[in-house]
């Protein structure tokens, strides 16, 4: 039961969520009729999961006649960066599915009893999501997740040779980029990177076509000045492998 929390909340923090409301959704003791199982199982199941938020010292709050029909569950709400709680992963148990496909499983004593199903939903709705990460990061996605990792942005046409043999070397190298070769001005095209969120904008001109070099804008940390294309490679393979936030 421990494995399959800690679990969701790796996953959570992987795409840079931290901070969680638990929930611990419990049966209706005055209508035991309406639930699968016997109250035995659903006390078991309860305690089970209590003693596991608990154990990993998670705060929670209990709530009778919150769980679905076929058993109780722990459900983790996220709060993203403005505060609001999402519904998106729970543990939960399940008395039903194994008495409808009439599991058994053969037990140490020899005789035969039927298994407890655990479940777990990671992310509860994968649309939900995304939808839920894309407002959490008002779009501005780290490197690792951005649609667009890096815009090479070359200062006029003169340059269109070298700006398409860094983006085809980007290419190469599995990084997600765009060449903006339009015929505009270099702050036309930055505020437009700007715009879309693209973490990266790589500046190309005379200098960094005779030195091999492209200088590097970072989204909000503006001008880290120029780099040898290979180092900018290196450095946001690095950064996305580690899944930088």
């Amino acid at each position: 039961m421990q494995d399959c929390v800690e679990f969701a909340w790796e996953v959570l923090r992987v795409f840079g969520f931290d901070k969680y409301e638990v929930e611990l959704s419990g049966g209706d003791p005055l209508h035991p009729e309406i639930y699968a199982g016997t109250p035995e199982q659903w006390k078991h199941a309860e305690d089970a999961l209590k003693n596991t938020l608990n154990r990993m010292n998670v705060p929670y709050k209990y709530i009778p006649g919150e769980a679905a029909f076929y058993g109780p569950k722990i459900d983790v709400k996220l709060v993203d960066a403005i505060g609001r709680p999402w519904q998106l992963s729970t543990v939960q148990f399940d008395f039903n599915l194994p008495a409808r496909f009439d599991l058994e499983y053969v037990g140490e004593d020899g005789a035969r009893h039927r298994p407890l199903m655990v479940h777990r939903a990671l992310w509860g709705s994968v649309e939900r999501f995304f939808g839920v990460l894309i407002e959490h990061y008002a779009g501005a996605f780290p490197a690792w997740l951005a649609p667009v990792q890096a815009s090479v942005l070359p200062l006029s046409g003169k340059f269109e040779e070298y700006a398409k043999k860094v983006t085809q070397q980007l290419k190469d190298a599995g990084i997600r980029v765009h060449l903006d070769d339009r015929n505009e001005k270099l702050q036309a095209k930055i505020r437009d990177a700007q715009i879309e969120k693209i973490p990266y904008m790589l500046i190309l001109g005379g200098r960094e076509a005779e030195a091999g070099t492209v200088g590097v804008r970072h989204r909000t940390k503006g001008d880290l000045g120029p780099r040898p294309v290979e180092q900018f490679i290196s450095d946001l393979q690095q950064e996305i492998s580690s899944r930088a936030l």
